[in-house]
């Protein structure tokens, strides 16, 4: 039935293809030769029923028509036949398809020297026609679409606004506004007319539609509806505001449009860690640190003045704080609410009853209130991480999903070209980065496109093996020895620390202090120097995909870090929290909290330098000594996992010091507007372009699985079987810290012996860390199993 268009340069028929524009005539001739490919019979009908709707039109509505308009219909008929004599008389092979011809009906070449006025009254009549048939037969489906009428022929009218013209309009717009609101949609947007135009018939539909509802309203549902539109708009308007306040929206689409997804993965991290510890903070300020600074503890009388070290070291004035474990009480704080009489009783914990310090005698018409700060310790520790950890595996199915769900779908790249584009951007700049990031987004997925694994020969294959098994070899070794020099290292700080309480001469406390921070400082710099070699054997490996090789690098950086951060927890919870006697430490917690401090610190100010020499000095000696165009590229692999293991260092520290979190709020915070400065000034693109979708999903991963439950496991072990420090702390002379929730539910039973089944509940369920572990696990496998179901 349909056959392909032939482009031969037949000279004939580029003459007959050749005619002006203006010339309606011959326009409208060159048209009528589109409807070659139609079946005979077919174009017999479509006439049949044109004629018959023609004249349905005159019998009915010859008020509503003016006499340009019985012209045009006599002219069309006319047209018509000549057109169907020259449909018959063409030849089957010379026809065209009805889709071909609906097709090349609605390009802008067919709508040439139409005036508007010819345009309106043309859709003036097609409107009338499907009202017509919306009222006399059940619907407009049974119809088939024909192609785009031509009024070439009816005459060329100019664009000067008329009172014909207005009359045609308001005919146009009244008609419109008859119709359903599909049918009207539909109808404008098939007018060959400019969006300002259609825009201008929309509005007066929409004035005339509003008007005669509003006629009909009564004074209560216009005022209902008032209220309602009002509201409309204050929702829209506050969901505006909202998006606007959104944290560094403006700089995430700037390294997005330059760099791509891969170093905007970072950043997205970045700001993914900020909201956790804002989290972390909230919670441990709110329940701990508040009502510990409301009613603080006797200070002793030789307290160290604020000297400047300490925001270094993180200890001195900061040891008798807030921000340490062995600031806190353990007692509770009862208040007595009376209208005469308000009085704050702070009553020590004994050994093993808290009935003195928790259940006093009511007095009369007196309301108590008491905050045990020992339980709230317990119960806010614990309870902040079970969130977080809800909050953590909530996060990585659903990234899950949402990354395979991209992978697997077809036709990423059409819709990237097709739907990609947002028209509401209005702004110079928000345009010009909206293009960047559509053509980085196209680089990357048409890079993935052609990547095609090469051919290789089996000794190809086997060089490569052994090439990939040296690089292996070397960068476990250096792991390995990066390990046993950092255990060797803390040992002899372990050794200087007892010798030093076993010298009987006094010791300078600045030299002291100072001396603390030289773990910190060999271990920062092994993380600053080990990635080096990982990307040299990277280099020699020679990769063909970018991001496989992202994913190599991350594994190499994650064994340095689960290794270092192994050693340093074995010379907390192994070493100082186990013989603290033997160093000299009256309150150990708040010791491992100072050395965290003093870890996360230096990792920053490591950070910092790497950005300034690997980063900026290294793009200017480029530039101008070796007078090279060529930047650093972002290391992602790396700097991804500084960021996992400061954030295991500050959930490490929340049990030792509550307000480690703010510390890293703020380094995450510096951290992101250094970075990204850096990144837009040092650093180029990637030379291949690649699409790392899941590489998001793969740092929650990491960050779930080695950094913050390798976190609770210690966090876990401290509070269930090291013994706290005698002198300080909410849980001194206590065997283990959840042993304060074991002697809070016992006074509740004694008390009420209906609470029985709570010293059940806590002994099983509690005091068993097995159980704790096998739910969270439980937990973890359903929310995986139903990122799986969504894929």
């Amino acid at each position: 039935m349909a056959r392909n268009v032939n482009f031969d340069l037949d000279p004939h028929r580029l003459e007959a293809c050749l005619e002006s524009p203006v010339d309606e005539v011959g326009l409208h001739n060159s048209f009528s030769q589109l409807l070659m490919e139609e079946e005979s019979q077919e174009a017999i009908e479509l006439l049949e029923r044109q004629n018959e709707l023609d004249e349905e039109e005159r019998d009915r509505v010859d008020d509503l028509s003016s006499p340009d308009e019985e012209i045009w219909r006599r002219r069309e008929d006319v047209e018509g036949e000549e057109e169907g004599r020259r449909l018959l008389d063409l030849p089957t092979e010379e026809r065209w398809s009805s889709a071909t011809l609906r097709v090349l009906s609605s390009m802008p070449s067919r709508t040439i020297g139409r005036s508007r006025g010819a345009i309106i009254s043309q859709y003036y009549n097609r409107t009338m026609q499907l009202r017509r048939r919306r009222q006399s037969k059940p619907s407009a489906g049974h119809f088939s679409r024909s192609a785009r009428p031509s009024i070439c022929g009816y005459g060329v009218e100019t664009d000067d606004v008329t009172d014909g013209d207005r009359n045609k309009r308001d005919h146009l717009v009244n008609n419109l506004q008859n119709l359903p609101a599909s049918d009207r949609v539909r109808m404008l947007r098939a007018m060959p007319l400019s969006v300002a135009e259609k825009n201008d018939l929309r509005q007066l539909v929409g004035q005339r539609i509003q008007r005669s509802n509003h006629s009909q309203r009564s004074c209560c549902s216009h005022l209902k509806l008032n209220i309602i539109i009002a509201l409309r708009h204050s929702w829209y308007s506050w969901l505006s505001f909202l998006n606007s306040l959104q944290l560094w929206q403006v700089a995430l689409k700037k390294v997005s449009g330059r760099f791509g997804t891969g170093v905007l993965s970072y950043f997205l991290f970045v700001k993914t860690l900020l909201f956790f510890n804002l989290f972390l903070f909230l919670v441990t300020g709110l329940f701990l640190a508040l009502p510990q600074a409301i009613h603080p503890p006797s200070v002793p009388p030789g307290r160290v003045s604020f000297s400047g070290l300490e925001l270094l070291t993180g200890g001195g004035y900061f040891s008798e704080s807030v921000m340490y474990y062995g600031y806190y009480s353990n007692y509770t704080v009862t208040r007595n609410c009376s209208s005469s009489n308000s009085s704050v009783i702070k009553t020590s914990q004994p050994s093993h009853s808290l009935s003195s310090r928790t259940m006093e005698p009511h007095c009369h018409n007196n309301i108590k209130l008491s905050y045990n700060i020992p339980l709230a310790y317990f119960f806010t520790i614990g309870m902040a991480f079970f969130i977080t950890c809800i909050i953590l595996v909530y996060s990585m199915s659903k990234s899950f999903g949402r990354s395979f769900r991209i992978d697997k779908s077809h036709g990423i790249l059409a819709m990237k070209v097709f739907c990609s584009w947002d028209f509401k951007v209005i702004k110079k700049a928000s345009v010009k980065l909206r293009s960047e990031n559509i053509s980085t987004q196209l680089k990357e997925l048409l890079a993935e496109t052609n990547q095609k694994p090469g051919q290789k020969s089996v000794c190809q294959k086997a060089g490569r093996v052994t090439v990939h098994g040296v690089a292996w070899l070397i960068c476990v070794g250096g792991v390995l020895g990066c390990v046993l020099a950092i255990h060797f290292f803390s040992e002899h700080m372990y050794q200087d620390m007892q010798s030093r309480v076993n010298s009987t001469g006094p010791g300078s406390p600045l030299v002291t202090e100072a001396s603390l921070l030289a773990l910190p400082v060999v271990v920062s710099l092994f993380n600053l120097l080990l990635p080096g070699l990982f990307n040299a054997a990277a280099w020699m490996e020679e990769y063909d995909s970018p991001s496989v090789r992202a994913y190599v690098s991350i594994s190499r950086n994650l064994m340095l870090k689960t290794s270092v951060l192994g050693v340093l927890c074995y010379r907390w919870l192994g070493r100082i929290a186990a013989e603290p006697e033997k160093v000299g430490l009256n309150c150990w917690e708040t010791f491992v909290g100072q050395e965290l401090y003093r870890f996360l610190l230096m990792d920053f100010i490591f950070t910092i330098l790497d950005t300034f020499f690997g980063e900026f000095l290294w793009r200017l000696f480029s530039q101008k000594a070796l007078k090279r165009k060529r930047k650093p590229v972002f290391d992602i692999a790396r700097n991804v996992l500084e960021l996992i293991y400061g954030q295991t260092l500050a959930w490490l520290g929340v049990l030792f010091s509550p307000l480690l979190p703010a510390v890293q709020i703020i380094k995450l915070l510096l951290l992101f507007y250094i970075k990204q400065a850096s990144v837009m000034m040092n650093c180029q693109s990637p030379r291949k372009p690649y699409r790392a979708s899941q590489m998001t999903t793969i740092f929650i991963t990491l960050l779930c699985f080695p950094s913050f439950l390798g976190a609770a496991v210690c966090v876990t072990y401290t509070m269930w079987s090291i013994r706290p420090s005698l002198s300080c702390g909410p849980f001194r002379s206590l065997a283990n810290m959840c042993q304060s929730g074991k002697l809070w539910v016992q006074e509740l039973e004694s008390h009420n012996p209906n609470l029985s089944w709570l010293t059940w509940a806590h002994s099983y369920l509690v005091e068993n860390p097995l159980f704790l572990f096998l739910a969270a696990g439980a937990f973890m496998w359903v929310d995986l199993c139903s990122a799986s179901s969504h894929v």
